[in-house]
């Protein structure tokens, strides 16, 4: 039986991920941002244990997480939350630079920094769920690509740092998929939202699986997902 962490299980690839790794038989760990949401993912995944840590806070995560029984050995630790705030850069205020950095890319790399004892002994995984903006930068994008393309430079790194340790990092980026954060895009970009036209979340939650349960003699480094409507 595998154990993993996953961070955004409270909906879309998070929670896609969660039901599928629960069903199973492996054991789950949730982090959640506070113990009320902590309760309503033990009441979603039964079978599920969380750990209460507010990634919107990274500098606390260490502190929070040492009050807190962790899991001794980790198989994979799955990055799914992220937050975005669309808007020109002339427009964006340092207080969304700041948030989207410290949900997006410095919380996972603490997270990971926090995590990698665990990872080396039973030479788990890494994955990144990162976005089509890691990838390339658009108009209104600035913050939540500049987010993107910072993670996937530390995808990078941790790769490099811990293929001796036996290590696995993947990152994936999705296209446009069906989420409540795509939701929440559309509200900002002032259009109609019709997940029919984009990546259902268990489609991405199956890249992710593919990646992690590949064979010990293979590593999937990148894998981008897109609509294929």
């Amino acid at each position: 039986m595998a154990t993993h962490l996953i961070t955004g299980a409270g909906s879309g690839i998070g929670a896609v991920l969660a039901e599928r790794l629960s069903e199973r038989g492996d054991d789950v760990w949730l982090l959640a941002r506070n113990a009320k949401r902590a309760a309503e993912l033990r009441q979603r995944f039964p079978s599920a244990q969380t750990l209460v840590g507010d990634l919107g806070d990274p500098a606390k995560l260490s502190w929070a997480l040492g009050q807190q029984t962790q899991p001794v050995e980790l198989d994979s630790l799955l990055h799914v939350a992220g937050m975005v705030e669309l808007g020109p850069v002339g427009e964006t205020p340092v207080k969304a630079w700041n948030e989207t950095l410290a949900v997006n890319l410095v919380a996972p790399a603490e997270l990971t920094r926090l995590m990698l004892p665990q990872l080396r002994l039973s030479r788990g995984h890494v994955v990144f769920v990162n976005s089509g903006a890691g990838l390339a930068a658009h108009a209104t994008w600035g913050s939540y690509a500049a987010s993107k393309f910072g993670l996937r430079a530390l995808a990078d790194s941790l790769r490099a740092e811990e293929h001796a340790a036996g290590v696995r990092v993947t990152t994936v980026y999705p296209g446009r998929t069906a989420t409540p954060m795509q939701e929440k895009v559309h509200r900002q970009e002032g259009t109609a939202y019709d997940p029919s036209r984009w990546i259902a979340p268990e489609s991405v939650a199956t890249a992710v699986l593919t990646a992690i349960d590949l064979p010990r003699d293979a590593e999937l480094t990148d894998i981008t997902v897109r609509p294929g409507r």
